[in-house]
């Protein structure tokens, strides 16, 4: 009983001060620092939250983080990105749901180039949205297929929260990161599937409208000035990885110099995008690396304490299958993306379930996977998914939340669909991490 009180106590200040509008890693922070001075007095206390905030900071697991963020950051600002979007335009004709299905390519092309959620469904947003309502799409039609685009970014590699889930769970960056890959493509199919579908179904949902026909030497002038240099760098992160010639570091360094390089090919590396690459570089690099050190420490009070033990022990105890306890696990995690930020979610779950998995023997990779296509599910959960409150921060019209959430509804049926898939086929996730 002292045990969980003494979690309940952590679990609730921390949840006290983010629900009072302070930052989640200050928040998560000064209740570590808190609790140490607490448990350990406030001598060694205070010695041990600096040591291991240091030991968690100075992991070479955590590198690769600002590269991507520095590699997404250039290609957003110097434009490149956005000339990928009339590129795949071009390819589509007047097939059905095009626009839905532009979006749906688009994004995981920038989740391919940025891992950025936020940033790819507010791009969209303010770029598609507004073309497809006039041309007579639906709310759900429109901002559905936006919304699930958006989220890919949480799956698909370079995506940051996977670095840092797989630091806090102590596992391989690289091999998380590949795990992803197979599973996102997966995911944006199955997006197609539905938007294709609906609106065979349904015409009126996304009227077809004619385009013209771009020449066949225009469409390939396009993909190969636009879209082939991206996937230059999209082999330089992923195919480095899978291939195994670099460590996530090392392809991280070498996508964000190949972004650098092709801006200024493109005559697109002004001084205004370099220092503002560098500034958002800085400040969400600074962020994420509050929030490790936040949840490493987290993780060594709760082995300090006694708690991930008994929490451990008690689990074993019962007397179900660890499939069982897997799915068990999926579900807190699925209910709490209703309520908290993703970020948050990983903070608190990530050391309480590692030490389960391992010991029930499940796959660790397995088991990253489906939580970071939970988090994704999070991103468009009602109420407080936050990409639901992006778009409707970008929409041009009057939306209400309520048509957002039906709009996201078909989307998150079809990741819980990806997400059983590979629960009960694993292989589909970890096929790819075993070539590597």
């Amino acid at each position: 009983m002292e045990v969980l009180s003494t979690l309940a106590l952590t679990l609730g200040a921390f949840l006290l001060l983010m629900f009072a509008g302070f930052p989640i890693s200050f928040s998560f922070l000064a209740v570590m620092l808190g609790c140490s001075l607490i448990l350990m007095g406030p001598v060694s206390g205070w010695s041990f939250f600096l040591g291991s905030v240091f030991d968690s900071l100075t992991t070479f697991t955590l590198t690769p983080i600002p590269m991507f963020i520095m590699m997404g950051s250039i290609l957003f600002h110097s434009g490149i990105a956005m000339r990928s979007v009339d590129a795949l335009s071009k390819c589509l004709g007047s097939i059905p749901g095009r626009l839905s299905i532009l979006a749906n390519l688009t994004g995981g092309l920038l989740g391919l180039l940025s891992g950025s959620t936020l940033g790819t469904t507010a791009l969209l947003g303010t770029l598609l949205a507004p073309e497809m309502r006039e041309r007579g799409y639906s709310k759900t039609m429109t901002y559905g297929p936006i919304l699930a685009a958006g989220g890919l970014a949480m799956v698909i590699p370079p995506s940051n929260l996977t670095v840092i889930y797989a630091t806090i769970a102590h596992i391989s960056v690289g091999k998380l990161l590949v795990s992803g890959l197979v599973p996102g493509l997966m995911m944006m199919s199955f997006y197609i599937i539905i938007i294709v579908a609906r609106t065979l179904l349904n015409p009126s949902l996304a009227p077809r409208y004619e385009v013209a026909r771009s020449p066949f030497g225009e469409v390939l002038r396009a993909l190969l000035i636009d879209v082939f240099p991206l996937g230059l760098i999209i082999f330089l992160v992923t195919g480095f990885i899978v291939i195994g010639v670099a460590t996530p570091t090392e392809a991280a360094a070498t996508g964000a110099a190949g972004a650098f390089l092709l801006a200024a090919l493109y005559r697109r590396l002004k001084w205004e995008t370099v220092v503002k690459t560098m500034q958002e570089t800085v400040k969400i690099t600074v962020m994420v690396f509050m929030i490790v050190a936040g949840s490493i420490t987290y993780s060594q009070i709760l082995a300090y304490s006694g708690i991930s033990r008994v929490i451990t022990e008690n689990i074993l105890a019962l007397t179900v299958s660890p499939s069982l306890t897997l799915l068990v696990m999926m579900i807190v995690i699925l209910l709490l993306g209703t309520l908290m930020d993703q970020v948050a979610i990983i903070m608190i779950t990530v050391p309480i379930f590692t030490p389960i998995v391992a010991a029930l023997g499940i796959d660790p990779f397995l088991f990253g996977i489906l939580m970071l296509i939970n988090l994704e599910i999070a991103l468009t959960t009602p109420p407080f998914g936050m990409l639901l409150f992006v778009m409707k921060g970008v929409a041009t019209e009057d939306v209400s939340m309520g048509d957002l959430y039906r709009s996201a509804f078909p989307f998150i049926l079809s990741d819980m669909t990806v997400m059983l898939t590979i629960f009960f086929f694993p292989s589909i996730a970890l096929w790819l991490p075993s070539l590597s």
